[in-house]
């Protein structure tokens, strides 16, 4: 088999490369991180009082899943799937299981924290393959700690949240450096990796388990990584001066087209300012609204699916997919809406922040309520579920952009900031649900953990809408260019506010469109 050139790399501008690697990098980490969420479902046999098949709510006088353990059959209305791979069972409870799926953001939340810091100052290209590289061993090592215990587990989900947390600030950080302000749109459209990253996992996971068993679910996504880990360091660089196979004309239209937006300060930003701003806490809010809807499909989405609605394995990593991918095709329309509104001026940033907040979380929550009074109709609970993660698609317009309209000298620091208050979303939710489910899986017992999830989604737009704001806020420039009287061509690049006030940013608005 003859080996990929690599080399044949170089002839694609080095943007196009870094913007791919951008989106595989979400795509990696996102695959390192939920494919936990169905590997417990074939890891754990269903609790029951008998060895007798479980029924699930909507399943009535149908088997879902047997609990004969020494040869498990997986079986659903069309028929009967026969695992060929005899693998060890765990009898973990479901707070077990919970702390084994929360695990991971125990220390994510700190670590996003201070990931952008850590990229400014040491690069994002070494921060990001540390990482990922990281996350890759810490999965393959996955099946011999469960071997060990549910404790041993926990322990490298945890490690493994640690060193994930890094990746997102220092991408942001790459942004910064890369992209010039007209594609700034498409390199943050790369940020949507990982929503196709999901999509990836969970529809061949469920495939790959029933025919190798659960530890491959760990193997091949670790593999993957270490062969993503070697792109990574031949096709990126920190800056385009670094790159060492850049083109001077690619060079110097990126390094034009920034100017001296982009400072290389190590410095820390101010924080005091960045903490009592107003706007920037209702950014904070709206992102922790985000990551509770989209944490809570992620982590116990395959369980719904599963125990409630009564699918079967294979099938629950593509049913639960479906609402990533809906994601995924909602932003790029989202996307693509808002430049039209840009373009034509028909509203100001602030408004469209505002504005999209009904699409991204009002309009989400709202479909989660409905979805408790679906009953046993299967298609409309998945449709319902599906469209409120597809609207969710509009975040690409409101807090995935915000941080960047506020402060875009400082936009990975604000991202951390935020990340690290909404991820704590991710170790909540698992702790939530398996409170409320835990003497039942059916429309009874879930329907309060939907009721919460649907009324984060709903406060925290309403607080958006009331304080947070679109505008460059004046504690962006407290790095003021060395040169001071450089003229008014100076002063129009760098949008410095006057008088001290925050004033509309003319950066073009990012999106995803066109990518």
């Amino acid at each position: 088999m003859a080996f990929i050139n690599i080399k044949s790399f170089d002839v694609i501008p080095v943007r196009v490369n870094l913007w791919l690697m951008i989106f595989t990098a979400c795509w990696v980490i996102y695959m390192l991180r939920v494919n936990m969420s169905l590997n417990l479902i074939a890891m754990v046999p269903e609790q029951s009082k008998t060895n007798t098949a479980r029924l699930s709510q909507c399943s009535e006088n149908k088997p879902v899943r047997s609990t004969n353990y020494e040869n498990e059959n997986i079986t659903a209305d069309v028929g009967v799937v026969l695992t060929r791979v005899k693998d060890e069972r765990f009898n973990w409870s479901a707070d077990q299981q919970a702390n084994i799926l929360g695990a991971y953001f125990w220390c994510y939340p700190i670590t996003s924290l201070i990931g952008g810091m850590a990229a400014e100052r040491w690069g994002p290209r070494y921060v990001v393959l540390i990482s990922s590289l990281a996350s890759g061993v810490l999965t393959a090592l996955s099946p011999v700690a469960a071997r060990m215990g549910n404790v041993a587990l926990v322990i490298v989900r945890f490690w493994l949240g640690f060193a994930g947390g890094f990746i997102y600030p220092a991408l942001h950080v790459l942004v910064a450096r890369w992209a010039p302000p007209a594609e700034k749109g498409k390199f943050i459209s790369a940020m949507m990796g990982g929503t196709l990253g999901t999509v990836a996992t969970w529809s061949l996971t469920g495939p790959l388990m029933e025919k190798y068993g659960w530890a491959s679910a760990f193997y091949l996504p670790a593999a993957l990584t270490f062969v993503w880990c070697a792109l990574w360091w031949y096709l990126v660089a920190d800056k385009p001066n670094e790159h060492p196979r850049i083109s001077d004309s690619e060079k110097k239209y990126i390094n034009d087209a920034l100017g001296d937006k982009v400072q290389d300060s190590k410095g820390l930003p101010p924080f005091k300012k960045i903490c009592t701003s107003l706007p920037f806490l209702a950014m904070v809010v709206l992102h922790y609204g985000n990551l509770w809807g989209l944490y809570f499909i992620m982590t116990v989405g395959p369980k719904f699916v599963s125990s409630v609605l009564g699918f079967e394995l294979k099938a629950a990593g593509v049913i639960s997919a479906l609402p990533y991918l809906a994601r995924l095709l909602f932003a790029t329309m989202f996307g693509a809406i808002g430049d039209c509104i840009l373009a034509r001026k028909l509203m100001r940033t602030t408004i469209i922040r505002k504005f999209f907040c009904l699409f991204s979380h009002i309009i989400p929550g709202v479909f989660l309520i409905l979805m408790m009074y679906s009953g046993c109709s299967t298609a409309l609970s998945v449709a319902l579920i599906t469209l409120s993660m597809g609207f969710n698609g509009a975040a690409t317009l409101t807090n995935l952009q915000n941080h960047q309209d506020l402060a875009p000298n400082y936009a990975g620091t604000l991202y951390g900031i935020a990340n690290f208050v909404g991820s704590t979303a991710g170790f909540v939710t698992p702790l939530i649900t398996a409170y409320f489910t835990r003497n039942g899986d059916d429309f009874d017992h879930w329907r309060p953990v939907f009721y919460v999830g649907a009324s984060v989604y709903i406060v925290s737009a309403i607080f958006f809408i009331l304080f947070g704001s679109g505008k460059t806020q004046s504690w962006n420039y407290a790095v003021k260019p060395v040169e001071e009287n450089r003229g008014n061509d100076l002063k129009d690049m760098s949008n410095a506010p006057k008088n001290g006030k925050a004033r509309e940013t003319k950066e073009t608005p990012i999106s995803v469109s066109g990518a």
